[in-house]
């Protein structure tokens, strides 16, 4: 006799059923890997809270960039680490600042490489903020004008798109301005559109240097149990010329995801941050999960909310799991 009720198990029946009735699939193509970029003839080094992840001099870049190739990751977004700071981060838009001598030799060595630089002032203040400090106090405006320095500058490199993260007002406003009176009018900016002061990032100012020398970033990144204000700087940032939009970090704000994809045509970037990686690396070394099963779960949950694509230090990994499962 028929049951009265819906059968949902028939498109579970087998795995090729499940496989063509997926509704979101993972790609290589998805993914962005970071990369620290240091100065000096250093041995790469690796981040003591970031397992598989280093900081690497110019001259040992080209054999990572051809490991990413021969994985078929299509994007890096490259983060800089001087030999030198000041109150103003002027290697950020030094000519010959790490990140823009990076930016050349990826597209020498990968021409077709897509290389993101990321645009702020942290890494190369002495302080550790981003931007100028006034009293103690970052001073939006004055620090505007370093950030559009620092992207026409990045763009003149090579960078293919320009991503600020700074979070000041109206950078993107002041970025897409400077960019195209610069001639760099084809340039797309990928905002940290929404980007939150959280305490998952800890382990990235241990990669990056960066960690803030008195008080903290909560003047201009967002507070965690905020959701209408992430909708209102997503929004501003549409409206200034942002191209991509961003919000970090991915895992706890889910939802945050799904509201700015609901708002927006402009595709949407999660940012899989250091510490969502470090807690997954730190449980599969003491043997409590399954590392590449709870991997590919994450980072399809985010394509679940409706992000286009994932910047990820899981990025390597990922694409060596896709191209076993193709096997």
């Amino acid at each position: 006799m028929s049951q009265n009720f819906d059968r949902h198990r028939r498109l579970r029946s087998s795995a090729f059923m499940r496989d063509i009735v997926r509704e979101n699939v993972l790609h290589t193509d998805d993914l962005i890997y970071p990369i620290f970029v240091k100065e000096g003839q250093e041995s790469k080094t690796e981040v003591s809270s970031m397992p598989g992840v280093f900081q690497f001099s110019l001259h040992e870049l080209e054999a990572e960039v051809t490991e990413l190739t021969e994985l078929g990751i299509k994007a890096i977004i490259l983060f800089g680490l001087p030999d030198d700071k000041d109150a103003v981060g002027s290697g950020a838009y030094h000519q010959h600042g790490i990140v823009q001598e990076a930016t050349r030799l990826v597209k020498k060595i990968v021409p077709e490489m897509i290389v993101v630089a990321d645009t702020c002032l942290c890494e190369f203040t002495d302080h550790g903020h981003c931007g100028v400090v006034k009293n103690e106090t970052v001073d939006n405006d004055e620090s505007l004008q370093l950030l559009k320095k620092t992207a026409i500058s990045q763009a003149e490199a090579g960078a293919d798109i320009i991503a600020p993260s700074n979070m000041m007002d109206g950078f993107v406003k002041i970025i897409r301005e400077g960019l195209d009176e610069a001639g760099y009018i084809d340039i797309p900016i990928m905002s940290y559109a929404v980007k939150y002061a959280s305490a998952f990032y800890g382990p990235f100012r241990d990669a990056a240097n960066s960690a803030p020398q008195f008080g903290d970033r909560k003047t201009y990144q967002m507070d965690p149990a905020n959701r209408l204000e992430a909708l209102r700087e997503a929004k501003s940032d549409e409206r200034e010329g942002a191209d991509f939009l961003i919000v970090k970090p991915s895992l706890s704000y889910m939802d945050i995801i799904r509201d700015v994809r609901n708002q927006t045509n402009l595709p949407v970037v999660a940012y899989n941050v250091s510490g969502e990686y470090a807690m997954v690396k730190a449980a599969s070394a003491n043997g409590w999960i399954d590392e590449e099963r709870i991997v590919l779960e994450m980072l399809t949950s985010m394509k679940r909310a409706g992000v286009s694509l994932i910047i990820t230090y899981f990025a390597k990994d990922v694409a060596t799991y896709l191209k076993e499962m193709r096997r």
